[in-house]
């Protein structure tokens, strides 16, 4: 699958996972929170950052190139928000719970949510290349904290026709 993101969001993909897989994967939540709780700290001293990511580059990095959807992004990873949904034939299609409880199907074969954030930002004002929920499934997958759902094909067919509640 082709990517649509550009090479220094998909290199810091990379590294993110690198990162986890090189080091233990206790207390995951607990490490997301405390680079959200110094998210100041972009301007400021960075020595007080957790190991797992190491605020010098990749949470610098994910602002840098996500801007301000990366803290929302890692909030959303952090609460256990995105769900893989697979079928037997082989489908995927992601589930993130928003910060206002709704449910989004994201689809990142084609780049795309249904949520207002990625109609406006993304598509229409160009101010953005993804919203907080497909951030967070790139960031849910390269941290290995993505909830695995299985779906029958019949399921996932009605759900990519959108003829299925989420």
């Amino acid at each position: 699958m082709r990517s649509f993101l550009p090479a220094v969001a998909e290199q810091l993909f990379r590294d993110i996972q690198k990162t986890y897989q090189e080091t233990s994967q206790n207390a995951v939540g607990l490490q997301i929170q405390t680079a959200l709780d110094y998210s100041a700290a972009f301007t400021k001293d960075l020595d007080v950052c957790p190991q797992k990511l190491n605020c010098r580059t990749e949470i610098e990095w994910l602002k840098f190139v996500f801007g301000s959807c990366a803290l929302q992004a890692l909030d959303l990873v952090d609460q256990h928000s995105v769900t893989c949904l697979t079928s037997p034939s082989g489908r995927k299609a992601f589930q993130v719970t928003g910060g206002s409880g709704r449910l989004y199907t994201c689809f990142l074969s084609c780049h795309y949510c249904p949520c207002p954030a990625f109609a406006y930002s993304v598509l229409r004002r160009n101010e953005g290349l993804v919203c907080k929920h497909i951030l967070a499934v790139y960031l849910s997958r390269a941290m290995a904290a993505t909830q695995q759902e299985i779906v029958s094909d019949q399921q996932m067919s009605l759900l990519l026709s959108g003829t299925m509640d989420p």
